[in-house]
Formats: structure tokens, C-alpha cells, sequence
């Protein structure tokens, strides 16, 4: 995991570091699925949406696969958050980052994948892990999954996974997140592997660099191509889903490309290029304009002042 600049916000098309994260993603997604448990899967395809549409996706095209964001697309919010929940509870750092944390979370929740605002949590969360083992941050994420995002998962979304997994095709994770805490929910999910960025590592211990950059817009669609390529994929015949504008690259490589929770450049670019659309959001409001119901707001600004409350009573 990187210190500052895991995040540099640019508006441009693939660059020689973009490249290098996509490949560096795809190996070593590549090499953590090979670890994950062998899942039985019988091929069940799915029924058509409408009369004449072809049925998707095809059972036992395995030169197909499906590629999912994570966060708002599997995840409710952003797993790098929760990751520094999880740090918290740990005294990794104070009171005062949490509250930072949870601000992060409620912008995150309520505007979708701003760069600028990834940037300022992804500095946050991961300039304190740096010279931490890796061994120790991936048990913390598994305890992550437990604490907070085994209840937090798209149950629309978790089957849409399940309904590639049941044709007998592979289903990948890609995300700007950590590789290790992707891996971990891909795993937890019963999904094939995961991409996302890779932070450079010696002897175990982390060394706040990354190798390329955040596997973030054009890396996405790198690492995606790089892996259909080892694997042997037809990009024509895979599918790829998320919510954010930033992964119009990712969406455009591959045949079916799906809208998930979309924000509303998406929703736009999707709708002008006859795109599948997908919302799993409560309220109309929220599907209309991508943003939570108030309850959910609500709700998270109420967990915000019980934690601190809770921080000042016990010390």
C-alpha cells in the first residue's frame, strides 16, 4: 500500500504507468486465484430479458468472463473506508482520522467516485500503513469483511456474479483497492480472483510505493486486457460492470458492457450507447439521480456520533 499519491486524478488515456499497473494487477490476480478454493459450479443459463435477446451469459462459454467493479457496484460505499474503520479499532491512528473517515464514507455515499475525494482517503488510509507486514494488514482485512462488508454487499449485484459463476465462466474483482483486500472479498464472495492495485513490498514489509499506479480509469481497462489475454478471454464475449463515469474504459473493452448504480455521467453515456442498466439503490430519488435515501444518511451520520461518543466515554 502506498503513502501519498496513491491517487493522481487525470483525465487522459492510457500512459506507460497505467500500463504497467494493468499488467502488474493482472499477474498478480492470476497468481492469487490459482490459491482460491475450486468452486463446483453447474451450468444454469440465465432466462432472456426480453423475447429475441440472446441468453446471457452463455453457460459453458469459457473463452467469456465477467468483470466487477467493487465499490457502489458490489460493495455499498467504498472498501478502502471501511479498511480504515478497521485500522481504527486497531489504533492504527486517532479520533480525529475517524472522523475524517466517516465524513469520506458520506461524501463517497452521496456523490459516487469523485477523484479528488479518493485521493484525500486513499492518502489517509494508507500513508500510516507504510513499513507495516503484509501478512498483518491481510488479517486485518479479513476481519474487515466480517465487521463490515459481509452485510454491505449488492445482493442484486452478488447475482449477477452468481449467474456467471453458474455458466461456468470466471468472475473477476477490479478495483483501485488494495490487491489484498480484493482478493479477500473476491475469495469471501466465491469469485475467481481479483485486480487492483499493487503496492510494492520487500521482504514481507510494505514500502509505500506502488508498482505503476492506482488501478484506477485507463489502468482498469489494462489490467482487464492484460488478463484476457493471459487467460485466453474473447473481450466480444465478456461482460464488465460499474457504477462510476471513470470506467467507461473497462466498459467499452468488452461485449456487454453493464451499468451498475450508475452515476449520471454514466447513466447518460450508457443510455446514448444502448448499454444495460442496473439500480439496486433504495428510492426513487436515488435511482434517478445516484444518491442514497435519507435514511441512509442518516443512518451513517448517527454511527458517526455514536463512535465518538463512545470514544469519549471511554477515555
Amino acid at each position: 500500500m502506498a503513502a501519498l499519491g496513491w491517487l493522481h486524478p487525470r483525465r487522459r488515456s492510457a500512459t506507460a504507468r497505467s500500463v504497467l499497473a494493468g499488467e502488474a494487477s493482472a499477474e498478480a490476480a492470476r497468481k492469487t486465484s490459482q490459491e482460491l478454493e475450486e468452486l463446483a459450479r453447474t451450468p444454469a443459463p440465465d432466462k432472456p430479458e426480453k423475447p429475441g435477446t440472446p441468453e446471457f451469459p452463455v453457460a459453458g462459454d469459457d473463452r467469456a468472463a465477467a468483470f466487477f467493479d467493487l465499490d457502489n457496484t458490489v460493495l455499498q460505499g467504498a472498501a478502502l473506508f471501511y479498511f480504515g474503520r478497521g485500522l481504527y479499532k486497531r489504533k492504527f491512528f486517532q479520533r480525529r482520522e475517524l472522523a475524517r473517515f466517516v465524513w469520506q464514507q458520506a461524501w463517497f455515499r452521496l456523490a459516487g467516485e469523485d477523484p479528488e475525494h479518493l485521493q484525500d482517503a486513499r492518502e489517509s488510509a494508507l500513508s500510516i500503513v507504510k513499513g507495516h507486514r503484509v501478512a498483518e494488514l491481510i488479517s486485518i482485512g479479513e476481519a474487515v469483511y466480517d465487521d463490515y462488508l459481509a452485510e454491505r454487499i449488492w445482493a442484486g449485484t452478488r447475482a449477477l456474479a452468481q449467474a456467471h459463476l453458474d455458466a461456468g465462466q470466471k468472475v473477476w474483482l477490479v478495483t483501485a483497492a488494495p490487491v489484498e483486500m480484493a482478493t479477500i472479498i473476491a475469495r469471501r464472495l466465491g469469485l475467481t480472483g481479483a485486480l487492483g492495485t499493487v503496492a510494492e513490498s520487500v521482504d514481507g514489509v510494505y514500502t509505500g510505493k506502488l508498482v505503476g499506479e492506482p488501478l484506477h480509469g485507463p489502468a482498469k481497462a489494462e489490467a482487464v486486457r492484460a488478463l484476457a489475454a493471459a487467460e485466453g478471454l474473447d473481450l466480444a464475449r465478456c461482460a464488465a460492470y460499474s457504477d462510476s463515469h471513470n470506467d467507461i474504459p473497462m466498459l467499452s473493452l468488452v461485449g456487454h458492457p453493464y451499468a451498475i448504480n450508475p452515476d449520471t455521467k454514466l447513466r447518460k453515456h450508457a443510455r446514448a450507447s444502448d448499454w444495460r442498466l442496473r439500480d439496486y439503490r433504495t428510492g426513487r430519488k436515488a435511482a434517478k439521480v445516484g444518491i442514497p435515501a435519507a435514511a441512509g444518511v442518516g443512518a451513517l451520520a448517527g454511527g458517526a456520533a455514536a463512535a465518538v461518543a463512545l470514544h469519549r466515554r471511554r477515555h
